[in-house]
């Protein structure tokens, strides 16, 4: 076994985990050792989480740990990029939930997380450190760039990009061809039929930009 720790005590967190334990579950000896969560929480500190310990922060981990295997379960773009910015250099790894139906032509980066029951189609790329969680369905030849998050139940039609650092609410839809910009924000249950514009807030059917923030 090799052994990982997850970033982020949280509900992904607790995801993740559950996730490596059905991976395991498929091997006839287990693939992964988990040695606990890694949480900048002090409140956290020594304390067990279904069955794993919280086993210090993210410095503890650059001084201790430098060698793990690591994978990040922060849902927010913006927190997880500057987490993996301060880490420097580890050795993240992807996890695939098991139930994953995707083509051999589907290029997952590293450092991604995929949730159980993700379609994925023909010719997609998931880029370095991108999270999709349950039930999406990933259209052909649609791109995720790095850090975007896509939460349950997110359908992208073909030819779709989906540009750094984006979020895409629960069970909304992007139809095909289009663009979603740069840091931007896609409310649950948006439907968007036109390209959105870097560092917005896009709600409703069809979706439309509410507010523009800064970059982070």
């Amino acid at each position: 076994m090799k052994d990982l720790v997850i970033i982020g005590a949280g509900g992904l967190g607790k995801e993740v985990a559950w996730l490596i334990e059905r991976i395991n579950k498929l091997n006839n000896e287990p693939k992964w050792n988990l040695l606990g969560f890694i949480d900048d929480n002090p409140i956290l500190f020594n304390k067990i989480i279904n069955s794993y310990d919280v086993i210090g922060n993210i410095d503890y981990l650059i001084e201790n740990l430098p060698k793990v295997n690591v994978i990040c379960a922060i849902a927010s773009p913006i927190i997880r990029k500057k987490i993996i910015s301060k880490l420097g250099k580890m050795n993240y790894i992807s996890l695939i939930d098991p139930s994953v139906k995707k083509s051999e032509l589907v290029d997952i980066g590293k450092g991604c997380i995929v949730c159980a029951d993700v379609i994925f189609t023909v010719n997609i790329q998931v880029k370095d450190f991108s999270i999709i969680d349950r039930k999406c369905n990933i259209g052909h030849d649609s791109v995720i760039e790095e850090f975007s998050t896509l939460y349950p139940g997110v359908i992208l039609s073909g030819n779709t990009i989906i540009k750094k650092c984006v979020e895409i609410g629960s069970n909304s839809c992007v139809i095909q061809n289009l663009t979603v910009g740069e840091h931007s924000i896609v409310g649950a249950g948006a439907t968007v039929i036109n390209d959105l514009p870097c560092n917005c807030t896009a709600v409703g059917t069809p979706a439309k930009p509410i507010k523009y923030h800064d970059e982070k």
